[in-house]
């Protein structure tokens, strides 16, 4: 496992070994020791699936504590801008964000942790998204802040996205501050 690291604590790019050859590939997406040798020692409890079309862009979403999500994402089937923006209040990169294209024939993964919001745009005609989370999805402690949030100033790949009635009606990042659970340094 190729482990690279952003400029957000915390939050990295994983790449799996992948045996290819003609009669196509074989990797293993995911094995707690793996993960506990590089220092990742997550419980996952749930894992989603999720196919959208070109230019939908789903985000920027996150969990309350105590229900508050460790995800560990991948794109399945085609291709996708990954990102994680830092929501921890005293944090050195409050606001600032990482993205990552996630892809069907790259093999990257990215581990988001707690603390931060999570989104993806769709590049490819379609896209299967697959990611585990450490707590179950809870509807009473969803939160999430509006994509295109200036604060964040997110390069997005997509300029007219196709979005949910949940993700148009999404927070400001004002609107979040005020009663954030999420303190740097982090109590995980």
């Amino acid at each position: 496992m190729q482990i690279e690291k952003t400029k957000l604590d915390g939050v990295v790019i994983l790449t799996p070994k992948v045996f290819q050859d003609e009669r196509g590939f074989f990797t293993e997406t995911y094995n707690s020791k793996t993960l506990h040798d590089i220092g990742i020692d997550t419980v996952f409890k749930q894992d989603n699936h999720s196919r959208s079309v070109k230019n939908v862009i789903r985000g920027l979403h996150f969990q309350l504590p105590p229900m508050a999500q460790v995800k560990l994402v991948r794109c399945s089937r085609g291709i996708i801008w990954d990102v994680a923006v830092d929501i921890r209040n005293g944090s050195p990169t409050f606001g600032q964000w990482v993205g990552v294209e996630l892809s069907d024939t790259n093999f990257k993964q990215l581990y988001i942790p707690e603390g931060f919001a999570h989104g993806f745009c769709v590049l490819s005609d379609y896209a299967e998204v697959q990611y585990k989370c450490s707590n179950v999805y809870d509807k009473s402690r969803e939160k999430g802040i509006i994509w295109n949030e200036p604060a964040f100033a997110v390069a997005w790949p997509v300029h007219e996205p196709l979005l949910s009635e949940r993700d148009k009606q999404t927070a400001s990042v004002d609107d979040y501050i005020r009663g954030t659970p999420f303190t740097y340094p982090s109590n995980e």
